[in-house]
């Protein structure tokens, strides 16, 4: 098996293992272009069996140190626009992904499946954001693997809260962050 891990900056790898399963990393630079672009030429240079997405993200709802698989995925910048073939919003099937891993316990080890918000700004204020999470990267992402009919799913570590210093906070809780995931990664494979 092979497992495609995307990244949108350095400071958000880290070294995982997978029982029985090759792991590419592939970082996509930030923003929804970039992480497009990037998975895109990844998928058809190394035909992946399933995508994740893993790094950093603020929120509205949750606190600084939380780790949330996301499932379910919208753009905010598309949100309203109103025209024939436009999706703002897309979901992938949690025992799809199950399947796609049955050697490893990620679904079953997540404290919590949600939903991550995308952007291509990055957020200071705001208290109308729908999801459990806010990034610039995931959707881009998702809707790349649905449209290769990929599975993928997108693990973050809380860095920030919006509105409260979240830029300078997001910075300085990567370390945090790398570590967080590395722990959670350790333990789903257990």
């Amino acid at each position: 098996m092979k497992i495609l891990l995307v990244y949108a900056i350095p400071e958000e790898k880290i070294e995982i293992n997978i029982p029985n399963a090759e792991v590419i990393y592939v970082e996509t630079g930030i923003g929804k272009v970039n992480a497009a672009m990037k998975t895109m030429h990844a998928i058809c240079e190394y035909h992946p069996d399933m995508v994740i997405n893993m790094g950093s993200a603020g929120t509205l709802n949750h606190k600084v140190g939380d780790i949330i698989v996301c499932n379910r995925f919208i753009d905010r910048d598309l949100r309203n626009v109103h025209l024939d073939g436009v999706i703002s919003e897309m979901e992938f099937d949690v025992e799809v992904i199950k399947k796609a891993i049955p050697s490893w316990q990620l679904m079953e080890h997540a404290k919590l499946i949600g939903s991550c918000n995308t952007g291509d700004s990055f957020l200071t204020e705001g208290t109308d954001v729908e999801g459990d999470l806010i990034d610039m990267e995931a959707f881009a992402v998702a809707d790349v693997c649905r449209e290769m009919k990929i599975p993928f799913i997108s693990v973050k570590y809380v860095t920030d809260v919006v509105g409260q210093n979240s830029s300078q906070e997001w910075y300085a809780k990567l370390k945090d962050a790398r570590e967080g995931l590395s722990k959670f990664f350790i333990d789903s494979v257990k």
